[in-house]
């Protein structure tokens, strides 16, 4: 998880990097393909997957709600920016392009320092010690067995699951309308007010 988010973030500085050299370059294809970069970034599922895992269970829906208030919170501050006054003019739009790396930047340099995921760890690791440590570190000291003895249950329960690939899951018919209801939401994401909000 914290490596997939590691890779996410090199994605999104190199994108606003691009996007910002667009002007110098006298390039608007720089901006698409920045911006094609930004949007194949997986921050957000990872976000509500990583701090779910990492959160005590009772801060767990605290904790994945983040993601959708810093979402919220990141576009409003974005069109605030925008705006002629302060980012928004001619000179300075390359500056405001190039800002989604701020963010991007600063959880590179401070995710190394947070541990990998307990789940991930114990799950599909197999590294019983390495997720107590992960667990102490993260949940400080104390009795955390009983989490310990959830994500061991949840380990026997996945292994009577069967774990598709994404071809398999196109091609499976049982899952085609939920498949189809998630793309359409996804696709129609920007027209629900969500940038206004």
């Amino acid at each position: 998880r914290k490596k997939c988010l590691l890779c996410t973030n090199v994605l999104m500085i190199v994108a606003a990097s691009i996007m910002g050299c667009s002007k110098m370059s006298q390039s608007f294809e720089m901006i698409l393909i920045g911006r094609f970069m930004c949007g194949l970034s997986l921050c957000v599922p990872l976000h509500h997957q990583y701090v779910g895992e990492i959160s005590p269970k009772k801060l767990r829906g605290f904790a994945n709600s983040t993601s959708s208030f810093f979402w919220s919170l990141g576009k409003a501050v974005g069109q605030i920016s925008g705006q002629r006054e302060l980012l928004g003019s001619q000179a300075l739009w390359p500056m405001l392009m190039a800002s989604c790396g701020f963010p991007a930047l600063v959880q590179l340099v401070t995710l190394p320092f947070f541990p990998e995921s307990p789940p991930y760890l114990l799950m599909h690791k197999g590294d019983q010690e390495g997720c107590k440590k992960a667990i102490r570190q993260l949940w400080g000291e104390g009795q955390h067995q009983a989490e310990i003895d959830d994500i061991m249950k949840e380990k026997a329960t996945m292994k009577n699951t069967k774990i598709l690939s994404v071809l398999e899951l196109v091609k499976e018919p049982a899952f085609r309308w939920q498949l189809y209801m998630i793309v359409v939401l996804t696709a129609t994401i920007q027209l629900c007010g969500i940038n206004a909000v």
